[in-house]
């Protein structure tokens, strides 16, 4: 019979929220199936297994019972639920996804919100990117998507933040989740004045193609999909986009070759492989299983480690090094799946093809005066949480 994997009680939360990548570093080389005391989770940090996982739905099951998601937002939510019930309700905001409909309605709105943000900002300056840009730029368009429009940059940003640090609340403190208990009832409120709207008015938006269905699901899922939506949709783009312009303009020979041949889809890709806005997921193990030789009894937690996976030595090359030019593989930042990310191809666009053309466009001499001034965060979610540039 297989033995338990190994058990790490050194490595602490605090140290994976300030720099998880020398860990993970460490785990794919000597336990690449190891519990994590901390965590109380089993962290899977290879690429294999963490996407085997992904696929194999059967054994590894997102209702995992001790997340503090469904407690953050007051709901079971579709990111915890499989097979028929996830699919009902990831197909119920699918009609605001649909390709044309990205096309046609979100980027033209997406090309004036970001040409109206880069427009706003000060040359000549040294400006934090973070609370000027890529919050406010992330906030505004996923308003629109998700047909919000009345909640301000401010609030948007806000319930995400929250949203994000309840869901990532591993050690179950009472303060985050009094702050997500706030939070559902400022959104509540919101949602319950938007309805005459959406319903006197039926658009693409998320909020009214559920609401307008033949066939809706119930009003709290409903809320709660939308409520995922702003948890996952302002982080994961604007994180994106401050890792990707950290690595531009601490690459210059890159970003001038990238200008060059307006490669700026593949800088996106390589920025959320080289950063994974959204870094683990977890799953509950439906039956005993193995994994490396290692028995992951029925009943633990495996927690994917997307942001290691993305830096395998099996599949990259230098891989903790940002390369925009490097041989492609398959990163697993968007997941794979049943559940991969719904909001993938806005993300692209709303980065690749409209935000960093016209921001280069507008500041073509842009600079990271300070490099060392920037500061990472993040264990479940990361990114740089400033980013002071010289507008030029």
């Amino acid at each position: 019979m297989a033995d338990f994997a190994p058990q790490d009680e050194a490595i602490t939360l605090e140290a994976l929220d300030r720099d998880p990548f020398p860990i993970y570093r460490r785990l794919r080389a000597e336990a690449p199936v190891c519990r994590v005391k901390a965590a109380s989770r089993t962290f899977l940090t290879k690429a294999a297994d963490t996407k085997y996982v992904k696929d194999t739905p059967e054994i590894f099951s997102s209702d995992d019972p001790n997340t503090p998601m469904k407690r953050a937002f007051g709901a079971h939510t579709l990111m915890r639920k499989d097979g028929e019930a996830h699919q009902r309700e990831r197909m119920a905001m699918a009609p605001a996804f649909a390709p044309k409909v990205i096309l046609k309605e979100w980027m033209p709105q997406y090309r004036k919100i970001a040409e109206d943000y880069v427009g706003r900002l000060p040359r000549g300056e040294t400006v934090d990117l973070f609370p000027t840009l890529s919050g406010p730029y992330s906030a505004r368009g996923l308003a629109v998507l998700l047909g919000l429009e009345e909640a301000t940059d401010d609030q948007m940003q806000r319930w995400s933040q929250i949203l994000i640090d309840g869901a990532g609340n591993f050690g179950w403190r009472d303060e985050p989740f009094a702050r997500t208990d706030r939070a559902n009832e400022e959104m509540h409120a919101l949602f319950d004045r938007l309805q005459a709207r959406h319903r006197a008015a039926p658009n693409s938006s998320a909020l009214s193609v559920m609401l307008n269905a033949d066939d809706p699901i119930p009003e709290k899922q409903v809320y709660a999909n939308i409520k995922i939506a702003i948890g996952g949709g302002i982080n994961e783009p604007r994180d994106a986009l401050n890792t990707v312009l950290y690595g531009l303009l601490t690459n210059p020979d890159q970003l001038e070759e990238i200008r060059r041949n307006a490669d700026w889809d593949r800088a996106f890709e390589e920025g959320v492989r080289w950063v994974a806005p959204i870094s683990v997921s977890s799953r509950l193990v439906t039956e005993d299983t193995e994994i490396r030789g290692c028995l992951i009894p029925k009943g633990d937690t495996v927690m994917t480690i997307q942001a290691s996976a993305n830096r395998d030595e099996d599949l990259f090359e230098d891989g903790e090094v940002f390369n925009v030019y490097r041989e492609t593989a398959q990163h697993q930042s968007f997941g794979n799946g049943p559940h991969f990310c719904q909001g993938t191809h806005v993300a692209r666009r709303m980065i690749g093809q409209v935000m960093l053309p016209i921001l280069f466009d507008r500041f073509p001499n842009m600079t990271l005066p300070d490099s060392d001034a920037v500061i990472w965060r993040g264990f479940g979610f990361r990114g740089p949480i400033n980013l002071p540039v010289l507008l030029n």
